[in-house]
């Protein structure tokens, strides 16, 4: 039996914890980024909303840039490096958040996660490797579970550790992400065996060249493909300009957004988790994914023109009733895909997704900005990226009917 075979529960229990700490990071910086910005660069909540869409622009864009650059490292030299390497990476951007004099540091921080931000890729081709038959994809819950589990509690954490000192969460997510690398450093080993690694190759590290594949499948698909990542980009209104909201509209402190976050992450984690595998099997992928991104335009105007703080909660559930469209979309795409191109095309899905958190939050977060600063705007109006979000899903729509009434190719996955 091979190493990673013997300590398989240690490795698997080490793999969760990573991606938990990588998801508990990106929670903890929601509710509390807006104050922290307003402090470090000295500008009002509209002008930080601003500052926050270049930071998710840095660290997008560079995670975009390095994930397929160490999935192939990975391949070469092995996942334990590159995983203790993402772990580091994170643990000295927490520290920069966390004791930054200026905002420039915060960008330097940003940059270097960005650039390590390949844990979650990483873990995946890790657990593939030390899994087989049947608990290879219950292994594979795992990274969702720690996923949905690391948001949520870092959400939580955030606001109501910022709430006493605005540093704590960041300092407190740095040392888990450092004891987790020393005690990976001693316990993880490795999953990759030398006869199953290869040369490391540039063109297999072109993030662009996934994207470009995308141009050979059909006018339905690729119809749909266009609506897909539309509606991800309508989504970034809440992911990158819902704390800003918040405080400029109600005045929430850090603790009721991390309340609200908490239950936000809560409902999502039913209704992907529960939810759609009873209303895909029941209704069909076409009135899912018509439904699902109309919950998600209804979601966001109710968003837009809410005056009623504690309305936010139930405004949420349709909101995130959307979620089954992005679920069904993904579904409807496969299905018509061989079976040979799946892994090609979920990869360039990825790096679509990827590509809208680059370009979403900057667009979401100069709106808000925009109709937040009496200055350069002739109407006040707050909700003005959650407007935009629902014209968006609009335009999702009108591109999925036009794909649904394009000659399909046949389907090529079964769907029993």
């Amino acid at each position: 039996m091979d190493q990673p075979k013997q300590h398989g529960k240690a490795a698997l229990g080490f793999i969760f914890v990573t991606v938990f700490i990588d998801t508990l990071g990106l929670g903890i910086i929601i509710p509390i980024i807006p104050k922290l910005l307003e402090q470090l660069a000295h500008v009002d909540i509209s002008m930080a909303s601003q500052y926050s869409g270049y930071l998710t622009f840095t660290y997008a864009t560079m995670q975009f840039l390095f994930s397929p650059v160490l999935g192939n490292l990975s391949d070469r030299y092995g996942r334990r490096p590159i995983l203790l390497f993402s772990l580091l990476g994170f643990g000295i951007d927490y520290m920069f958040m966390a004791f930054a004099p200026t905002i420039l540091w915060l960008f330097v921080g940003r940059f270097i996660a960005g650039i390590a931000g390949a844990s979650t890729t990483t873990a995946t081709a890790y657990i593939s490797d030390v899994s087989s038959g049947d608990k290879r994809a219950a292994n594979f819950g795992l990274i969702g579970a720690a996923t949905g589990l690391g948001f949520i509690l870092g959400i939580g954490m955030g606001g109501f550790l910022g709430d006493i000192y605005i540093k704590l969460p960041f300092i407190v997510a740095a040392g888990l992400a450092f004891i987790n690398a020393i005690y990976g450093f001693f316990i993880l080993p490795e999953s990759l065996d030398m006869k199953n690694r290869r040369r490391f190759d540039w063109k297999r590290s072109n993030p662009v060249g996934s994207l470009l594949r995308l141009r050979k499948y059909s006018t339905a698909v690729s119809t749909l493909i266009t609506a897909y990542t539309i509606v991800y980009i309508g989504q970034k209104a809440v992911e990158s300009t819902l704390p800003f909201y918040l405080i400029e509209k109600f005045k929430w402190t850090g603790s009721s957004i991390s309340a609200l976050g908490m239950f936000l992450g809560l409902l999502i984690v039913g209704i992907q988790g529960f939810f759609v595998r009873w209303t895909i099997p029941k209704f069909g992928l076409r009135k899912n994914i018509m439904a699902g991104i109309a919950f998600y335009g209804i979601g966001l105007i109710l968003i837009a023109f809410n005056n009623t703080g504690w309305l936010m909660y139930a405004f949420m559930i349709p909101y995130c009733l959307g979620g089954i469209g992005g679920t069904a979309m993904q579904g409807f795409i496969s299905e018509h895909v061989s079976p040979k191109e799946q892994g090609e095309l979920q990869g360039a899905l990825t790096s679509l997704v990827s590509v809208t958190t680059i370009i979403g939050p900057l667009i979401m977060t100069t709106l808000f900005h925009h109709f937040t600063t009496s200055k350069e705007s002739p109407v006040y109006f707050p909700g003005a990226p959650f407007l935009m979000g629902a014209i968006l899903m609009m335009i999702s729509i009108a591109l999925t009917i036009r794909s649904f009434k394009k000659k399909e190719p046949p389907k090529l996955i079964p769907t029993h």
